[in-house]
């Protein structure tokens, strides 16, 4: 019995290695390739996006200040022997006096107030795949209404509204200035467009555009801490899992629509250095998913040798090791299934198709080797339970640990409540030598 159940400890360990290393391969092929599979996304669908407030200004010139005049002399003439002339010699002329530098030019800058914002944002989910991985897209649609009144003497008002990202596209642009489309240049990541306004009086500047992007959208108020009035933006998905990136407001009010949400941020008079946002949801990932099941893979097998050790041995059935060699290699052959069908086909389907043929391997050979009723009962469900039931639990984010304590709990339970009445001592003690035959009796000598 001790020898079997070394041979057994053997063979669970050589699979945990064989496991260990899948597990890591998987990562490697998805992490190795990340950034470059990262990158290809983002060129061809855009990059997050962080939307700033447009800013309205005044431009004039100060008075001008007068440079000083360049020094022209040198390190010596401070010394009074350098300059002190030979005796007898002429006195030398004085120098001429340096040239004065022409005043330079100042312009002041003098920002106008936001004195009313209404933001409108529509985000639409739309997940890319690109090798073991799932990256969040999206598409957006972006309006806001500002009103910005001239404190200043001058009429002539500069209007910006800073574009999200340079790896984007935008269409559907709009720029207006009272409802009435003003001619707008691109200067760096802006467009920019000069208007007319009168001192003392309030423009409306309307701005919107289509655009796409990946991760995450955010709304930064501009500067580390800005002081808001009057401020709305609404926010509508088609999404359900609502997240918020670090460092983001949470909104003030939020309301079931559809399929996803209609988030509100309110405000009178807020004083902040956050920003608003949204990170868009992730799908289960195939290559990390595969590799944590892998990496787990151990547990489900040993609570199945386990399960298949304590039924045999209650019953008085023989398992050799090498049957046991053979059950863990169909165990591999399910997580050795999912590493190579998850950039092929879809998580779910890799699964289900992993989890058929290993439970088909193993119930088909222990058809033969025990048979059919020990085959279709104990063993399948067991394999159900331990190797399907375990490795699903991590699609159920944030219940996998629950639901593999519960098993193993249960397992405990039944291990407990079968092997109540067996006899250890009397299992595990050396079993009697047989008796040696008998020696034919030698003939005496004559």
């Amino acid at each position: 019995m001790l020898r079997r159940i070394l041979a057994i400890v053997a063979i669970y360990l050589c699979t945990s290695v064989a496991w260990a290393a899948l597990g890591a391969t998987i990562f490697a092929r998805t992490y190795e390739a990340d950034s470059s599979l990262r990158s290809e996304v983002a060129s061809t669908w855009g990059t997050p996006q962080t939307q700033h407030a447009p800013t309205a200004w005044v431009e004039r010139e100060a008075r001008p200040v007068a440079a000083s005049p360049a020094s022209t002399a040198s390190p010596a003439s401070t010394d009074p022997a350098a300059v002190r002339p030979p005796s007898g010699s002429a006195r030398p002329a004085s120098p001429a006096p340096a040239p004065t530098a022409a005043p330079r030019a100042v312009v002041e800058r003098q920002e106008l107030p936001v004195e009313r914002s209404r933001v409108a944002v529509d985000l639409d989910l739309d997940h890319r795949q690109k090798g073991l991985l799932w990256y969040s897209t999206y598409s957006v649609r972006f309006a806001g209404s500002y009103r910005f009144r001239n404190t200043t003497a001058d009429d002539r008002v500069r209007i910006a509204l800073p574009l999200p990202s340079r790896q984007a596209i935008y269409d559907d642009l709009v720029f207006t200035v009272d409802g009435a489309p003003v001619a707008a240049t691109t200067r760096g990541d802006s467009m920019v467009a000069e208007v007319r306004l009168a001192p003392g009086a309030e423009a409306e500047l309307g701005v919107g555009y289509r655009s796409q992007g990946m991760t995450e959208w955010r709304y930064d108020f501009g500067g580390e801490v800005a002081r808001v009035r009057d401020f709305e933006l609404r926010m509508t998905t088609d999404f359900d899992r609502i997240d918020f990136p670090g460092n983001t407001l949470s909104p003030t009010t939020r309301e079931a629509a559809g399929d996803g949400w209609t988030l509100a941020w309110s405000y009178e008079n807020l004083l902040s250095g956050y920003q608003l946002g949204m990170r868009l949801p992730d799908r289960v990932q195939p290559g990390p998913l595969a590799g944590r099941i892998s990496l787990f893979a151990p547990v489900s097998l040993l609570f199945f040798f386990l399960f298949l050790f304590l039924v045999t041995t209650v019953r008085g059935i023989e398992l050799h090791p090498m049957n046991y060699f053979f059950l863990a290699g169909a165990f591999f052959a399910f997580h050795l299934l999912i590493a190579y069908m998850v950039d092929h086909v879809p998580v779910h389907v890799a699964f289900a198709v992993a989890a058929i043929v290993s439970v088909a391997l193993v119930v088909s050979y222990l058809r033969l080797v025990v048979g059919p009723r020990f085959a279709f009962r104990e063993a399948a469900l067991a394999q159900v339970v331990y190797l399907v039931g375990f490795s699903y639990a991590f699609f159920l984010d944030g219940f996998t640990g629950l639901a593999i304590t519960v098993g193993a709990v249960l397992t405990l339970f039944l291990a407990m409540q079968m092997t109540a009445r067996v006899r250890w001592a009397e299992l595990f003690a050396a079993a009697p030598a047989p008796p040696s035959p008998a020696r034919p009796a030698r003939p005496a000598e004559g």
